[in-house]
C-alpha cells in the first residue's frame, strides 16, 4: 500500500514538472508578427551602376499640333508686333526677346511653322525654361499627352525620341519641337489703332504706330488684348518624324523617350527613397539598428532605381521602405479633412 502511493506521488511530480516545462516555453516564445514599432526588417546597402532615364508614351498623329517656345534666360519679355500668319516660316522666326542686365536674347519659332500666340503679357518677368510663345506646326506632326505620374521624368532637356507607329512604320527618330511644358491660353495682339493726329506730338511721345519700328529694339506694344489665340493644353511632346514617313491622321503611335543618361552613379531602389524628384529623404541604419533620417539630393531615375548625388557616401546602410512624409495637420475649419484652406 506504501509503494503505491509513493509510486502516485511521483507520477504527479513527473506531470507537475512537465506542465511548468511547458508553460516556460510558451511564455519565452514570441511572433514574428510583434516586433517593436519602427523596427528594420530590409535593408540595402547604395550601388554604382549606368542610369538612363527612358519612357515610353502613347500618342498619335495631329495636324497642325500646338507646342511652346521657352524663355532661354531670366529676365523681361518683351514681344514683337507680330501678327498671326497661315504661311509656315522658310527660317526661324524672330517674334520676342528676353532682356536680361541690359542684354537681350531672341526668342524665335523654328522653320516650317507659324507664330499661334503669347502666353505672357508684354514685358512681364520670366524664369529660363518658361513657356512664353505657342507656334503651330505646319503639317502632320506626332503629339503624346502627358500625366502627372510622369510629368517629372520628362520635364527636363529630351535627348532622343523614337517612334513607332502601330502597324505602320518605325522605328524611326522623332525631332521634338519646343517645351513640353502645359501651355497656358495665349493671347494675340491686335494691330495698334491708326493715329488721329499725323503730326508729332509735342511732348516727344512715340505715336502708337511707330511703337517696335526698330527691330533692335527687341521690344513690343504693351497691349497684349486681342482676340484668343492658341487654347490651352495639359503637358504634351510634340515631334516630327523624317519626311519619308508616310503618316495618317489619327493613327496610333508609341514613343520611346531618353531625357537623360548617367555613369557609375550611384543609386538606390526607389521604395527606400521619400521624394523622387531633386531632394529627398533616406532612412540610414546605425549599429544598434536605429533609423536616422537624412536629407539627399537626387538625379534622374529609370522608375526602379534613383541617382542619389549628394548626401550618402556609399557605404551606409540604408530601410526600405523609406521614411514616411509628414502628413497634413488637420484644419478645424474643414472637419479635420487637413485639406489646405
Amino acid at each position: 500500500m506504501q509503494r503505491r502511493s509513493l509510486a502516485r506521488v511521483g507520477v504527479v511530480a513527473v506531470a507537475g514538472v512537465l506542465v511548468g516545462g511547458c508553460t516556460s516555453a510558451a511564455e519565452k516564445s514570441q511572433t514574428p508578427e510583434l516586433e517593436a514599432r519602427g523596427t528594420v526588417l530590409t535593408t540595402v546597402k547604395p550601388a554604382r551602376q549606368d542610369l538612363t532615364n527612358q519612357i515610353s508614351l502613347s500618342g498619335k498623329v495631329e495636324i497642325d499640333p500646338v507646342f511652346g517656345i521657352v524663355a532661354p534666360v531670366g529676365g523681361e519679355i518683351r514681344y514683337l508686333n507680330k501678327q498671326p500668319s497661315k504661311t509656315p516660316a522658310t527660317r526661324p522666326m524672330w517674334v520676342a526677346s528676353v532682356w536680361n542686365d541690359g542684354v537681350p536674347r531672341r526668342v524665335e519659332i523654328p522653320k516650317d511653322s507659324t507664330f499661334a500666340g503669347r502666353l505672357m503679357e508684354d514685358r512681364a518677368d520670366v524664369t529660363a525654361g518658361m513657356p512664353v510663345v505657342s507656334a503651330k506646326h505646319s503639317g502632320y506632326g506626332i503629339v503624346a499627352e502627358i500625366d502627372s505620374a510622369q510629368a517629372y521624368r520628362v520635364s527636363g532637356s529630351v535627348q532622343t525620341v523614337r517612334g513607332q507607329i502601330k502597324n505602320g512604320p518605325g522605328p524611326f527618330p522623332c525631332t521634338a519641337l519646343g517645351t513640353i511644358a502645359a501651355l497656358p491660353a495665349g493671347t494675340i495682339p491686335e494691330p495698334p489703332p491708326p493715329s488721329a493726329d499725323p503730326t508729332p506730338q509735342l511732348s516727344g511721345a512715340v505715336p502708337p504706330q511707330a511703337v517696335v519700328k526698330d527691330p533692335s529694339l527687341g521690344g513690343g506694344s504693351s497691349d497684349s488684348s486681342g482676340s484668343s489665340g492658341s487654347d490651352a493644353t495639359g503637358m504634351r511632346l510634340v515631334c516630327t518624324p523624317p519626311e519619308e514617313i508616310k503618316l495618317i491622321n489619327g493613327a496610333a503611335v508609341t514613343l520611346d523617350v531618353v531625357t537623360a543618361k548617367a555613369s557609375h552613379v550611384l543609386v538606390l531602389p526607389v521604395e527606400a527613397v521619400a521624394g523622387v524628384q531633386g531632394h529627398g529623404k533616406v532612412d540610414v541604419v546605425g549599429p544598434d539598428r536605429t533609423r536616422k533620417t537624412v536629407d539627399v539630393t537626387l538625379g534622374i531615375t529609370d522608375g526602379k532605381v534613383v541617382e542619389i548625388r549628394k548626401g550618402l557616401r556609399g557605404d551606409e546602410t540604408i530601410a526600405v521602405p523609406g521614411p514616411d512624409l509628414p502628413t497634413a495637420a488637420p484644419n478645424p475649419d474643414q472637419g479635420g479633412s487637413g485639406a489646405p484652406g
